[in-house]
């Protein structure tokens, strides 16, 4: 199950994969009351102001996620461009100005970096998005994500966009949509080990992570190479994502349960959150059934959980970065 069990969700992928780039829009036509965490030090967000709880406008109309780095903000002018023809947007009384939140990765370091989502591509997602599953992996903003970079692309995973769902009692739904483009390691909570990383290197005397398929970032970064490597290859990351609930819940409260969900990407990203992450969970309300904050957050931390790791699960090998799948079949 996927995000868009949340009633009022609909989720909508652009696709580039001649670049190997794209952008996932996530529609809720009707408003939903928005939160936001952004922990990592190097974002590339839009309209995150609007969104802290002191701030007046309290519902999104849409959630866009690119690829293209700070170049694929532009595609939430597209998002703006459908919700406007479609009479959606908060009313000035002069025009509806659609409300939408934006947050990018970088994956200008696989495909080409001269093409990266634009206005027409963030319409295009739109005019896809659907309430049916969402389909995950390497599609719309999770297309060029990658993981493991620390020895550089050489070495990595390819990753993508990965969705879960849950619903407790009460006909309470939460889901998660994230896109996976971590620097170092995916890691698996339920048994503690890597799940997707850093490749190991087995080249003549040099051997890093010994007979393992991943070797473990934390011992990479703390060598003297892992030190020299990481300024470079700390720059190309970020993990970005939605989490939504049909419960009701004022900004400060969803703004809250964006801080909890953020606990699924610390769970399974190592490192996570560093000066050159960008990583940002919005949070989204739908409805009006009568939930507990502290409850909510903590199913979407486990959302956000299942999501990465099927991002990983799911993705294809593009642009010479083989996928897990390809790894364990050891093609």
């Amino acid at each position: 199950m996927t995000i868009t069990q949340v009633p009022g969700i609909q989720v909508g992928h652009a696709t580039d994969l001649k670049a190997i780039t794209g952008c996932t829009v996530v529609l809720c036509e009707k408003g939903a009351v928005a939160g936001v965490d952004q922990r990592g030090g190097g974002p590339g967000t839009r309209e995150i102001a609007l969104l802290n709880p002191v701030n007046h406008v309290e519902k999104a109309h849409a959630i866009l996620l690119a690829g293209g780095s700070a170049f694929g903000l532009d595609a939430a002018g597209g998002v703006m461009r459908f919700l406007e023809e479609n009479g959606v947007g908060y009313n000035t009384g002069a025009a509806r100005v659609p409300i939408v939140p934006a947050a990018i990765l970088y994956d200008l370091n696989i495909g080409s970096s001269q093409r990266r989502p634009d206005l027409e591509m963030g319409y295009l997602a739109c005019q896809q998005a659907t309430g049916d599953p969402v389909q995950q992996g390497s599609i719309g903003a999770g297309t060029g994500a990658t993981v493991g970079k620390l020895l550089g692309m050489g070495q990595a995973v390819k990753a993508g966009i990965g969705s879960a769902s849950i619903q407790l009692s009460g006909g309470i739904w939460i889901g998660a949509l994230v896109a996976v483009n971590a620097v170092g390691d995916i890691i698996d909570p339920d048994t503690g080990k890597i799940f997707a990383g850093v490749r190991s290197v087995k080249k003549g005397p040099v051997s890093i992570g010994g007979d393992d398929l991943f070797a473990d970032s934390l011992t990479i970064m703390n060598s003297l190479v892992g030190r020299a490597l990481f300024s470079l290859a700390e720059r190309a990351n970020t993990v970005i994502g939605v989490v939504a609930t049909n419960a009701g819940f004022s900004k400060p409260e969803i703004t809250k349960i964006a801080q909890m969900a953020q606990n699924g990407v610390v769970r399974t990203v190592r490192p996570a959150n560093t000066m050159h992450d960008g990583d940002t969970l919005f949070a989204l309300s739908t409805g009006n059934k009568k939930a507990n904050v502290n409850t909510v957050g903590a199913f979407a931390a486990q959302m956000v959980q299942q999501a990465v790791l099927n991002a990983v699960r799911q993705a294809v090998s593009l642009g010479g970065v083989p996928a897990l799948v390809d790894l364990q079949a050891g093609t």
